[in-house]
């Protein structure tokens, strides 16, 4: 084996966003080593981008709110693929993870008389989002960084891992390289958490930041876990559209959670020409109305902007399509109609969505208290990832783990929006503990110099190459086809296509070549992401042409009905014994009697 920098911890943590970082926490609390590798800066994680809130049923705002509530909402708009058990724990623990943060520093949003304040959202039937202006997910890194410092977590920045080492079937280790430098660094571990974030970085239009490029989903399918769910790619409904240049970056739902109503260029409030039949009582075509309702009015009704993010965005498509839309291929999203009908609307609009306001007056020249934004679908989350087991998130290889957005089951066919940074801090904090306890009941691995300097070698060849293709255009054409083919709405020919293409985007990644030395290198990083890029789009592209129906955020113009036979299966893909891609049916966990009742009483 060659010469590496190696570092030697218990546990390893994968990803420092929410997940990781609560992860991290939860294994130095009981006593273990623990490392922590960032992709990025430390705080620079995509959590910071949730800006909306974090989804527990504290019933601050409304008592009616509880467990049973939250859970029976964050099942039926998973479409009931959703691991019950994660769901149930999920609604459970949220609560104390919220007190929990803000025990630790965090300073939410508060009612008048001094709780955490909480807003509407999509799908959830109270207001349940405990948020800090539209910045929550920044509060909660900052929190959680604060506090995770002082615990003894060792930190390795600007660090890419490119290969999970196994002895035998577990994994005692991962490999990677030092972003800056190009050093190669070894981590021996007996325990492995996974918490990369998610795939959007496989599309052209997507609200996320750089960093996610599939690593933890690919890194655990290679290592030989079972990935599940993987056809079902959130497109959040209100990205930017305008300019080019912020195409993608997300317009929080909580401008719709705090009265904003989405119009096409007829100055239609078009969402009322396509409500589900269990919304249509519980709607108002008059913006007052809706109003009041954000503003806790329990006898208001529900503004049908507030619909799953799933329905949200076919209904902006379809307006586009038909002709509808804005100048620039979106439709517009007001929240500046208020100033007509509520006093000190425009001080309102800027303290509780200060980043929204700055951001259009910044990047748009908008000023959002006068006037509407231009918005269009955006690619935003995965609910696929690495299956784990519901109460340790263990994967289906022994010592690694998964939590967040690389973990799938508790999301379903579909997110709804805070679910998100709860899951973080539920699921982080859970396969913390899980990871800490594999490692003191097993011994540190062996391992294996050969896997090592294989892997070493494997990294370079982008550097022994004279003659390859630019890795840049290669990603280019990556996200461009799964765009136009793989994206809010497929169809057969369609996806048979983006099987094909990545296999030839696959050929020329084999040959992509990255000029100069290992320091301070982006096209080498590049040459290396495409790896993970090509698996996930792969992925999912044979997970969504498997499902032969529409349901959650996975639309078939060919199949256009939910298919009641499909709703018995999760799509599961696992790598074969020869290297093939393989997909299979995975009966959905059933329900058990008393959370089946739970449902049937909150429908």
């Amino acid at each position: 084996m060659g010469e590496y920098q190696t570092h030697e911890h218990d546990v390893l943590v994968i990803g420092a966003g929410g997940a990781g970082l609560r992860a991290a926490i939860e294994a130095a609390a009981a006593g273990v080593s623990v490392g922590l590798v960032c992709k990025s800066l430390l705080g620079k994680a995509h959590t910071v981008m949730a800006e909306g809130g974090l989804a527990a049923a504290l019933a601050n705002v409304d008592e009616r709110d509880s467990w049973k509530i939250h859970f029976a909402d964050t099942m039926r708009g998973g479409q009931y693929l959703n691991n019950s058990r994660m769901a149930e724990l999920h609604a459970k623990e949220a609560p104390a993870c919220v007190h929990e943060l803000e025990s630790w520093g965090a300073l939410f949003d508060r009612t008048h008389d001094g709780r955490i304040l909480q807003r509407n959202f999509g799908g959830h039937a109270y207001p349940r989002l405990a948020h800090v202006g539209d910045r929550t997910g920044l509060e909660m890194i900052r929190t959680l960084q604060d506090h995770g410092i002082h615990q003894g977590i060792d930190v390795h920045m600007e660090c890419t891992i490119v290969d999970l080492l196994k002895e035998g079937d577990r994994v005692v280790g991962a490999f990677g390289y030092d972003r800056e430098r190009g050093r190669f660094r070894v981590f021996k571990a007996k325990a492995i958490v996974l918490a990369t974030g998610g795939i959007g970085r496989a599309f052209k239009i997507t609200s996320n930041s750089w960093e996610y490029t599939g690593d933890g989903h690919s890194l655990a399918y290679h290592a030989g876990a079972d990935l599940m769910d993987m056809e079902f790619i959130q497109f959040h409904p209100t990205g930017m559209v305008w300019p080019p240049s912020v195409r993608g970056i997300l317009v929080t739902e909580g401008v719709r959670g705090e009265g904003g109503v989405l119009k096409n260029s007829k100055g239609e409030r078009f969402m009322f020409s396509d409500i589900p039949d269990n919304y249509k009582k519980s709607t108002s075509d008059t913006p007052e109305e809706g109003w009041r309702y954000v503003m806790g009015d329990k006898n208001a009704r529900r503004p049908p902007e507030l619909l799953t993010r799933d329905h949200v965005a076919r209904c902006i498509r379809r307006e586009v399509r038909e002709g509808r839309g804005s100048p620039h291929g979106g439709v517009y999203l007001d929240i500046s109609w208020i100033k007509e009908h509520f006093p000190n609307a425009t001080e309102h609009i800027k303290k509780k969505l200060p980043s929204m306001y700055h951001q259009f007056m910044q990047l748009a020249n908008i000023d959002i208290t006068r006037e509407p934004m231009e918005v269009g679908p955006t690619t935003h989350y995965v609910m696929g990832g690495v299956r784990v087991e519901g109460d340790t998130q263990m994967s289906t290889v022994p010592g690694l783990f998964a939590a967040g957005e690389c973990a799938a089951g508790l999301h379903g066919a579909n997110r709804l929006g805070g679910n998100s940074l709860s899951d973080l801090l539920v699921f982080g904090k859970r396969a913390g503990a899980s990871a800490a306890k594999f490692a003191k009941e097993h011994g540190a691995g062996k391992l294996d110099p050969l896997a090592v300097d294989t892997a070493a070698m494997k990294a370079l060849e982008p550097m022994h190459r004279d003659a390859g293709e630019n890795p840049y255009l290669i990603q280019q054409d990556l996200q461009e086809m799964m765009q136009a083919k793989v994206g809010i709405v497929r169809q057969e020919l369609e996806l048979h296509e983006a099987v094909g293409e990545i296999a030839k985007l696959q050929a020329r990644a084999d040959k992509a070549s990255a000029y100069g030395n290992r320091e301070y290198n982006p096209g080498w990083h590049t040459a290396l992401d495409l790896k993970c890029l090509l698996t996930v789009s792969e992925i999912s592209a044979r997970a969504a042409l498997e499902r032969k129906e529409s349901r959650g955020a996975h639309t078939r113009e060919d199949f256009p009905d939910k298919v009641d036979e499909w709703g018995k299966y999760n799509l599961v893909v696992r790598r074969g014994k020869d290297g093939e891609m393989v997909v299979e049916k995975a009966p959905v966990m059933p329900l058990r009697d008393d959370l089946k009742k739970v449902v049937e009483e909150n429908k």
